[in-house]
């Protein structure tokens, strides 16, 4: 009986897995980041490599979905109002670094002997940073949410909207193409306007009750299925109007980014975003053609260098000159000098078009390629100075590591117990994420005011995504023992830097905790009880510094008894529940005077 043939790419799909299991720990273990090492696997194993696979173009179009899901993934971080802070770097300094290295960029192509229409694509293409790539840098580092990560971030954006005008530049630059009529730029505007308005009303009035409706069905393939219908369905109605895809799904993210399920969302896609990152940079690293790099070797050089110098000191230039430190703009230079995956579009786009041909697209290529893998370098280079400043015992303000903390507060399930320790964190000005699984439960809390978000306790990748990762406390005000245990020993595991304060249900409970070894526990009834009790006291008529002497003693003899139950048993101790607080005599009450 004849063996069955195997399943559509089941051998590409071992040998992508194979080089990048063996590729990306060696990158990351000198120190050059995944991306250095996705690319290099690429390399190796396309054709112009090893020659284990064919053409990087086919898996390129899959891959492109990666970038859809980053975008989708950073939307959910930003919601409209934080968008909105970030106006003046996205539309100021975002717009500004566009123009002025894709002009100078324009100059030193033609320079290199291309035509004027050539050279205006080559530079304004070469301006563009990768989004995926950059991005991807700044998460590894845990980054993102720094001051400069917000600021090179907004470049980012600002470069991703500016695909759409480029690629209608290529067009009016085609030999033998004119301008559009005035009827057809009006009916491309309105399609576009119609699409973008699609997506925000969707996302605005129509997603967040789906979800809401699927929560209460507890069925997480459900759910994920949801989430990446989202994501991929805003993005594919922005590629019906000849938008950016990315920019469709960062539209969607961050109309979401103040949904309960935001976390969730962001947990369940991640899988999916981190496999097809790493295959699209494998199939970049697939287009490296070495013998063009070879044969045009010192021209592919020269490039590299022109464009990181000229984009570093523009970056360097602009964010300093718009606010920025000397070391934030530092790294802002460091992390976006390279070229961007939309120059690959507008490079494809410019051979079809005819404006330069084949073997000029290649070396764009080849130039923006090893700018990307020369960026981490970069970014090591830097670091390695700060270290030797540092060893040195030199403060220099303008060279700091990438080393930064975001301390914040996860509350881990949000009803009476944890609103209230909500309330008094709050009221100190500290910031909290929270989180629960009862959507009846987030809907009222948001009514109350708080932002609560829907998530599962017992998942590492959620409570990643809910910042615990950053979290300086995480406190556990859940009602399941169980759902608790399972929680903290994860904790323990994933994020062992955050103190782990707990609610205990009942004193059971509390030992359960105390073995578990937990920062700090309480009984939920403990201390309304005590205030219950001395209440009660004080409406007998007991003096007050009497009340204080009962309290005082009421807690030593607990504190006592849990300590004796936790080597003798739950009944261990019971002696100490019914002696009656011994009066303290005038001498022990006031021993100076006893002195005398």
């Amino acid at each position: 009986m004849a063996a069955e043939s195997a399943p559509p790419l089941f051998a590409e799909a071992i040998i992508f897995l194979s080089a990048t299991v063996v590729a990306v720990p060696i990158a990351k273990r000198l120190g050059l980041g995944s991306v250095v090492g996705y690319l290099a696997a690429g390399a190796a194993i396309g054709p112009h490599g090893l020659q284990l696979l064919g053409s990087g173009e086919d898996v390129l179009h899959v891959a492109e979905l990666g970038v859809v899901l980053l975008l989708f993934v950073i939307g959910l971080e930003l919601d409209p109002q934080k968008l909105w802070r970030m106006k003046r770097d996205i539309f100021g300094l975002g717009t500004a670094q566009v123009m002025l290295t894709g002009f100078c960029l324009f100059g030193f192509a033609q320079l290199a002997g291309m035509g004027q229409s050539a050279a205006l694509v080559a530079g304004f293409g070469l301006a563009l940073s990768s989004t995926a790539f950059a991005l991807q840098i700044l998460q590894e580092r845990g980054q993102l949410s720094s001051e400069y990560g917000q600021r090179a971030f907004g470049i980012l954006l600002l470069q991703d909207i500016a695909i759409v005008p480029l690629l209608a530049m290529v067009a009016i630059l085609a030999p033998g193409e004119g301008p559009s009529t005035t009827a057809e730029i009006v009916q491309e505007v309105l399609i576009v306007l119609s699409a973008v308005a699609a997506v925000i009303l969707t996302g605005r009035y129509l997603i967040s009750p789906v979800f809401l409706l699927l929560a209460a069905t507890r069925a997480r393939e459900v759910m994920l299925s949801a989430a990446l219908l989202v994501a991929l369905g805003s993005a594919g109605i922005m590629h019906t109007v000849g938008l950016s895809m990315a920019l469709g799904a960062f539209l969607a993210g961050v109309l979401l980014a103040e949904s309960s399920f935001r976390h969730t969302l962001e947990a369940d896609i991640e899988p999916f975003r981190s496999l097809l990152m790493g295959l699209f940079f494998v199939a970049v690293g697939m287009s490296l053609d070495f013998s063009l790099v070879m044969a045009n070797w010192a021209y592919i050089a020269g490039g590299v260098m022109v464009v990181m110098v000229v984009k570093g000191l523009f970056l360097w230039g602009l964010s300093r000159g718009t606010g920025s430190s000397n070391s934030d703009a530092m790294r802002i230079a460091v992390t976006l000098p390279q070229g961007g995956e939309f120059a690959f579009v507008l490079f494809t786009a410019a051979v079809v078009n005819s404006i330069f041909d084949y073997e000029t697209a290649n070396l764009l290529n080849a130039i923006v390629i090893l700018t990307m893998l020369l960026t981490p370098v970069a970014c090591l280079g830097l670091d390695v100075l700060a270290t030797r400043a540092k060893a040195r015992g030199v403060e220099n303000p303008s060279i700091e590591t990438f080393d930064e903390a975001t301390p914040t507060v996860l509350v881990v399930g949000f009803g009476r117990f944890g609103m209230v320790v909500a309330q008094i964190l709050t009221s100190e000005g500290l910031e909290i994420t929270a989180i629960d699984n009862r959507p009846d439960r987030i809907a009222y809390a948001r009514k109350q005011g708080y932002r609560v978000y829907y998530g599962d306790a017992t998942r590492a990748d959620v409570l990643e995504a809910a910042g615990a990762g950053d979290a300086a406390l995480v406190a556990m005000c859940i009602e399941n023992d169980k759902v608790m245990a399972q929680s903290i020993e994860m904790i323990r595991e994933d994020f062992p830097k955050a103190l782990i304060f707990c609610r205990a249900t009942d004193r059971a409970h509390a030992m359960d905790l105390t073995k578990q070894g937990v920062d700090f526990q309480i009984r939920e009834t403990f201390e309304s009880s005590v205030v219950f009790g001395r209440a009660a006291l004080e409406a007998l008529g007991t003096p007050l510094d009497r009340i204080d002497q009962i309290e005082e003693d009421v807690r030593y003899r607990d504190e006592q008894r849990l300590a004796e139950q936790l080597s003798g048993g739950m009944y261990a101790g019971s002696d100490k529940l019914h002696r009656v607080t011994p009066r303290k005599t005038a001498e022990a009450a006031n021993p100076d005077a006893a002195a005398e």
